[in-house]
């Protein structure tokens, strides 16, 4: 009290300017240290999400990440992706990139309340990435304009990549990758609603001769070696004859699936018995002589049965004529096709 008793009105007056400058440079640091506390706790917290929180300024179209460095989703750095919207644009898959950019704009024009959207992005060494986006007008300038938009980006191609694990084993032969029945019956019927009244084609049942005999003497292990051989041998000579990489030859939409052990179906849009009768002859033709596999010599055969069909048939109908069709190759001395 003594010490400002003795200051001048304008010692005084600095003194406690210096007290007050202390005192928020104190507020300062404590607010500081806080901040860094929050932001580490909040860039834990998306880490952990594998959440990405951005910021565009819209007029110069510059993007600042917040919480992770930005490229890292893509393996790019900095220097080699600048922190723009048209680096976002020029990575976007070209299947997704019109419909990501409208829906952005779109939100952006005020036609839309938020920008949502799940799509595929390039990475830098060329495989796709699947990433869900978010984002929100959070600032307008004086003339209403947008100004900043806010969201969020997360990666979820670990997601994307188990639901077409889960939809494969949903419609796939887990021994062969081909079709099962089940995918065969839903593309049967797909086929039939895009052609309305011109649903024609063929349904070929396969049955193979002699796979019990092989399957119990040279083991489970070399039967499905087998039935991977023949799926491929099927697959093969349907590329051949339905979709020759000559132009000028007819192309005829196939599929062809494994309905369990050792029977095959082939279903195509070709109606042609010329071509169909080639396609049976070829299968056979492979397999007239004895088949080296696996440093074994077996001898295998198919019995074939075609029914042809048109848009009035049902999928079990077709499927129980082609198979009555086989089974009369089987009771006539085998290897062999017949129509229905």
């Amino acid at each position: 009290m003594a010490l400002q008793d003795n200051m001048t009105p304008l010692q005084l007056e600095l003194e406690q300017c210096k007290l007050k400058i202390m005192q928020l440079e104190r507020e300062n640091s404590h607010l500081t240290l806080v901040n860094k506390r929050v932001n580490e706790q909040l860039n834990a917290a998306l880490d952990g999400t594998g959440l990405c929180l951005w910021e565009q300024h819209i007029p110069s179209g510059n993007l600042t990440i917040f919480n992770q460095q930005w490229g890292h989703l893509l393996g790019f750095t900095r220097q080699e992706l600048p922190a723009h919207i048209d680096s976002w644009k020029n990575n976007l898959h070209p299947e997704d990139k019109d419909w990501v950019i409208a829906a952005f704009e779109s939100h952006v024009a005020g036609q839309a309340e938020t920008y949502e959207a799940v799509h595929r992005m390039i990475h830098k060494d060329g495989t796709v990435s699947w990433v869900s986006d978010r984002g929100r007008i959070i600032e307008y300038d004086i003339n209403g304009k947008p100004l900043r938009i806010m969201g969020t980006h997360i990666d979820v191609t670990k997601e994307k990549r188990y639901e077409e694990d889960l939809a494969k084993l949903a419609h796939r032969d887990p021994l062969t990758n081909l079709l099962n029945r089940t995918a065969l019956v839903t593309a049967f019927e797909q086929e039939k609603q895009h052609n309305d009244k011109h649903h024609l084609g063929a349904l070929c049942f396969i049955d193979l001769d002699g796979f019990k005999v092989i399957n119990d003497h040279l083991g489970h292990r070399y039967g499905d070696s087998l039935l991977i051989h023949i799926a491929k041998d099927l697959t093969r000579i349907c590329q051949q004859l339905f979709s020759p990489p000559d132009t000028a030859s007819k192309q005829y939409r196939f599929h062809v699936a494994r309905f369990g052990g050792d029977e095959f179906v082939i279903l195509t849009q070709c109606y042609d018995i010329d071509v169909l009768t080639q396609m049976a002859k070829r299968l056979l033709d492979l397999y007239r002589k004895p088949l080296t596999l696996d440093g074994e010599t077996i001898n295998i055969g198919l019995s074939i049965g075609i029914s042809l069909f048109d848009e009035l048939d049902e999928f079990a109908n077709v499927c129980e004529q082609a198979d009555k069709a086989m089974y009369s190759v089987k009771k006539h001395g085998k290897h062999n096709f017949l129509f229905w």
